[in-house]
């Protein structure tokens, strides 16, 4: 069969645009430390960089214009002459200066004089303004940075998912893995089957999503993700598979999300990582190959078999069945 649409993807990407937002869109301006940190490294390098650039090349014009309106420019060889900025007798050496005062790297062969009050105005302006723009972009490119996208990576999710027994009950099964030494603190992982459906009332919802019990009252659902683990869910008379067999699962269309959450141990950051099984990607009758194994005081884990799965008798029937 065709592959189809998915709502998120293997990887995690969720195949959603938002589009024909109109008077809306300006909602982004009014936060932008989150629309700068959510652009595009390519879109936050070039702001970046035209932000500097045009406010370097804006100061030193007006380092400049009040050395031209000062008559400074004119009195280049007067060593009598008290000028606003010693040695800015043109455009390079006021950007020079403003360089010099913006980079903090001390008032040697150019320096500012107790004679020029527009000066020392303009210097307590461009203190300000300096220390504004440095906080704002240098902090948004260091969240950026910092962010732990990178981390969930590291976070594999088994291929398929798969339907079989364990202790005498159907379960939905799928496996999770942490690649790192570094443990996720505090990890937790949910479910959602989306599908659409239509109420009682004639309503069609085209993406309705449900809740999958992965042991929210047991606990389970916390996870100590040391080692591989497989997450179940057990299909009872709560579950929306209570009337799934291996029958109607070929003709079933829905998609399973896996979302996993947890604390990066290393940063304290949140990370998140997701993936998604189609109805094709269920495998009925399935099990896991085992990955761990005892060695000479400590346990290994085989990652080759990660996505192995083998066959093992179970019915054919639903739950309900």
């Amino acid at each position: 069969r065709r592959e189809r649409q998915r709502f998120v993807d293997k990887n995690g990407r969720c195949n959603v645009q938002h589009g024909n937002l109109g008077g809306e869109s300006s909602r982004y301006l009014s936060d932008l430390f989150t629309t700068l940190v959510d652009l595009k490294w390519r879109w936050n390098l070039l702001i970046f960089l035209l932000t500097y650039t045009v406010a370097w090349l804006v100061m030193a014009s007006m380092w400049w214009g009040i050395a031209y309106l000062r008559g400074d420019l004119h009195q280049v060889h007067d060593d009598a002459y008290s000028p606003c900025v010693a040695n800015v007798y043109n455009f390079p050496s006021a950007f020079l200066f403003f360089i010099e005062t913006e980079a903090t790297i001390g008032y040697g062969h150019r320096y500012i004089t107790e004679r020029c009050p527009e000066g020392i105005v303009l210097f307590l302006f461009q203190s300000l303004l300096g220390s504004i723009v440095d906080a704002f972009l240098i902090g948004c490119m260091f969240i950026k940075m910092s962010q732990p996208k990178k981390r969930a990576e590291t976070l594999m999710f088994s291929r398929a998912a798969v339907i079989s027994q364990r202790d005498g009950k159907l379960c939905l099964m799928f496996r999770v893995g942490n690649l790192r030494n570094s443990h996720m603190v505090s990890a937790q992982i949910r479910c959602k089957l989306i599908k659409s459906r239509q109420t009682p009332e004639g309503e069609f919802l085209p993406l309705d999503q449900c809740e999958l019990d992965v042991g929210f009252g047991t606990g389970a659902d916390q996870l100590f993700l040391v080692s591989p683990l497989t997450i179940c869910h057990e299909i009872n008379s709560k579950s929306p598979f209570f009337g799934l067999s291996q029958r109607s699962l070929r003709s079933e269309q829905f998609e399973i999300v896996v979302i996993l959450e947890g604390i990066v141990e290393t940063t304290g950051m949140t990370c998140q990582a997701r993936t998604s099984y189609t109805e094709d990607e269920v495998l009925w009758g399935h099990r896991f190959l085992p990955v761990m194994s005892l060695e000479d005081g400590f346990f290994r884990v085989d990652y080759s078999q990660f996505h192995a799965t083998f066959e093992v008798p179970t019915p054919p029937y639903s739950v309900k069945e």
